[in-house]
């Protein structure tokens, strides 16, 4: 046995003699559900719209007219009950846990719907919220589903680990934006994508551009864009730039996601899914 060892044969790479043989970690489904494809939805930072991205992605799909769902495994930070209008609603019925259902029929599920106070911190270690998340999966009676898009948390530690190992995960999209920082950042979510066996299907570069008011012509205000660049160097086959848009924001913060348009998200999202 390693010295130091923690027995979580999860976070260790090497094999050891008393291990006998690979754990299995992945979790069973709901039995009283059916989930075609899981695409989880990553970036190796906070504050670059990954949630946005999620709930986006999830818009588009049905208005392909698919059956979705939204797993938020951002249990620290989780908004995107929010940008549906959600408040509350998740209640326990004979199949489980029944999750809540925006006015277009996307199905939610996240801890703002199964705490008393939303505002309140979360203030749990890391094999708690992770095994929150799996419940999400094991416990959430998703019913019949064509895709689920997962809103990871931000970076590479215990969820998003826990996400790649226990959820059957056909595809990763990386939300990034153009700072300098961003080949640094993409590299971590790319490389444990790989280390888990998950194909990267998609590159957001979010807060890409704004649209001056008066002229239309495209502002760059965080610089170039890099997405094109960074998709070549990972091999990344579907990119997509989006732009600061005050009107997103608001429609998210009222709750009317799902009136968003944004051109060309539609034809994105439909080579994703």
């Amino acid at each position: 046995m390693a010295e130091g060892c923690s027995h979580d044969c999860s976070s260790c790479g090497k094999k050891c003699g008393d291990r006998k043989e690979e754990f299995d970690f992945s979790a069973k489904l709901n039995p009283a559900s059916k989930v075609a494809r899981v695409i989880a939805v990553a970036s190796g930072k906070g504050g670059v719209g990954k949630s946005f991205v999620t709930t986006m992605l999830a818009v588009a799909a049905m208005r392909q007219g698919k059956k979705v769902g939204i797993l938020d495994a951002d249990i620290t930070g989780p908004s995107i009950p929010k940008a549906f209008g959600l408040a509350g609603g998740a209640f326990k019925s004979d199949e489980g846990i029944e999750p809540s259902v925006s006015n277009g029929g996307i199905k939610v599920i996240s801890l703002n719907m199964l705490v008393e106070d939303p505002s309140d911190p979360v203030v749990w270690r890391g094999p708690v919220i992770a095994g929150v998340v799996k419940q999400f999966w094991t416990d959430v009676h998703w019913g019949d589903l064509d895709v689920i898009f997962v809103d990871m948390p931000p970076g590479t530690g215990d969820v998003p680990l826990t996400v790649f190992q226990s959820l059957p995960v056909d595809g990763v999209v990386v939300v990034s934006s153009p700072q300098e920082l961003v080949e640094m950042i993409v590299s971590k979510s790319v490389k444990m994508a790989g280390m888990m066996g998950k194909k990267v299907l998609g590159l957001v570069e979010n807060m890409s551009y704004l649209l001056c008011p008066d002229c239309g012509k495209k502002i760059e205000p965080f610089g170039a864009s890099k997405v094109e660049a960074l998709a070549a160097k990972f091999g990344i086959p579907e990119t997509l730039r989006l732009p600061i848009n005050p009107d997103f924001a608001s429609s998210v913060d009222g709750g009317a996601a799902e009136f968003i348009e944004i051109p060309g998200f539609d034809g994105f999202a439909a080579k994703i899914i």
